[in-house]
């Protein structure tokens, strides 16, 4: 069974999505809503979606589009509020699960979505920007992460810039990422000392995706990985999981513009268009 490396994260982040949750979903993150949309078709029936696009509630799964977005999100929606209320007060008490997509990640898990270089009025490069990103992991006690292109220029030991926190030994804020999935692997954050809580948890390689090993992933990765003991290779989607993903719930493949960058990227993005304008 041939499995494409955007199915396989996908389907982990689709694993970590539990029945009755609600998952909060951002901009641009096609993965994302992939794994959301996965989880509700098969072992979280329950699931509620709060969006930052439609900034509203919703439990109705509809097809991945790029021109028609909205119609999961406002469409569907159960309730809409705006962006402030949202916020502001809701996120804050229903704790839903979201996964951000660091430019930048440091062994402890804070991450950067500010700019790339040291002066932040002249940047190397300037990046989308944080939207609400340093207010939830303050207080937020579900922050996953996944990083489409795995390298050293974002797995890196020191940030250029902190937009998220991670994990840190005073307890002022929220309880840091739980979990990473990369294009190579699975990871969990875990105290390295023998004794819980004694150092701040760091990032440990807990799965491998097929023909990678765990030596690949730590030279690329710029600084020392732990090793879970108990490494494995990644479970990949059954029959019936890849079926569902390829053809009800993201039929165009919208999901690999997240693994693609310059030229590449445009031409799916134009394919893409072209293919919604007969569906």
């Amino acid at each position: 069974m041939n499995v494409s490396v955007d199915e396989i994260m996908v389907f982990c982040m689709a694993q970590q999505v539990r029945d009755g949750e609600v998952v909060a979903q951002g901009l641009a993150t096609p993965m994302v809503t992939a794994a959301y949309l996965l989880a509700r078709q098969t072992h979280a029936p329950n699931l509620y979606f709060a969006s930052a696009i439609g900034q509203g509630i919703c439990r109705q799964p509809a097809p991945l589009r790029l021109s028609t977005v909205e119609g999961l999100w406002l469409d569907r929606a159960l309730a809409s509020v705006g962006f402030v209320t949202v916020a502001a007060d809701l996120l804050p008490r229903i704790q839903p699960k979201e996964f951000f997509r660091p430019a930048q990640i440091d062994p402890y898990g804070n991450f950067n979505n500010i700019a790339f270089g040291k002066n932040y009025l002249e940047p190397r490069l300037r990046l989308p920007g944080t939207g609400g990103i340093p207010d939830v992991t303050t207080y937020s006690h579900q922050v996953y992460l996944y990083v489409p292109r795995h390298s050293r220029l974002t797995f890196v030991p020191k940030l250029d810039f902190v937009s998220g926190l991670g994990h840190h030994t005073s307890r002022f804020c929220g309880d840091g990422p739980r979990y990473l999935v990369s294009n190579l692997g699975q990871f969990i954050f875990t105290d390295p000392s023998s004794e819980q809580g004694r150092e701040k948890p760091r990032l440990c390689l807990i799965t491998y995706h097929p023909g990678v090993n765990k030596e690949r992933i730590q030279a690329k990765t710029g600084f020392d990985l732990l090793i879970s003991p108990e490494i494995r290779e990644t479970p990949l989607p059954d029959k019936d999981e890849l079926k569902l993903l390829r053809e009800e719930i993201d039929p165009l493949r919208i999901r690999c513009l997240e693994l693609l960058s310059g030229a590449e990227r445009r031409n799916m993005l134009q394919r893409i268009l072209e293919q919604e304008k007969v569906i």
